[in-house]
């Protein structure tokens, strides 16, 4: 089976993508290639920290990867909290501080609009940087609903559903999901152009 680096941290996303990708590729992770290292995303997109990340293990490591950066933007809140999501409340990762802080600052709003954005990038020896997109629209609930999942899961109720993204089934949620979107893009190119792990 081919090899391939997705350049995350994050357990959550490499399960996510491990499933996606069963029986096509082996996906190692950034543990997998022994990098520990702490890679900025700065960026103002979604793309930009993708690539940054992408980047960094090509040039540092030397494998082929692709790398995501996706959140959850609100209409509410301008497009909040965007590429801030994985830090919105102030620590990287706290996925209840940041659905606390969220609900908070949509107690009063009557639009409780928002979607999941993701981007992937891929880099492969020889090729310009490969960017895929998906995102899924819906709506904010009012309290956190479900246990599966992470991040936003709780409180994001796609549109035409009435459970939240958290208690949904992954299968569920990957066929209709930002990510899952983004994924099948990638899939499809990997598959239709030629790849030497």
């Amino acid at each position: 089976m081919e090899k391939i680096v997705f350049a995350t941290n994050s357990a959550h996303k490499l399960r996510e993508l491990r499933q996606m990708l069963a029986g096509r590729y082996e996906v190692l992770s950034l543990r997998d290639i022994e990098c520990y290292d702490d890679i900025p995303e700065t960026a103002d997109t979604f793309e930009g920290n993708a690539l940054i990340k992408a980047q960094w293990v090509k040039q540092h490591y030397g494998y082929d990867c692709f790398a995501d950066d996706s959140g959850l933007e609100v209409d509410a809140l301008g497009g909040a909290p965007g590429v801030m999501s994985a830090r919105y409340a102030g620590v990287h990762g706290d996925d209840n501080a940041n659905n606390k802080k969220l609900l908070a600052e949509l107690t009063d709003k009557a639009d409780k609009r928002g979607r999941f954005r993701c981007a992937i990038v891929l880099l492969r020896d020889g090729e310009e940087p490969h960017v895929f997109t998906g995102s899924v629209e819906g709506s904010i609930t009012d309290k956190a609903s479900g246990d599966s999942g992470f991040g936003y899961d709780p409180i994001f109720v796609p549109e035409g559903m009435d459970k939240t993204f958290a208690q949904i089934s992954a299968e569920e949620k990957n066929a209709i999901s930002h990510r899952g979107k983004a994924v099948a893009k990638l899939v499809k190119y990997l598959e239709t152009s030629e790849y030497d792990a």
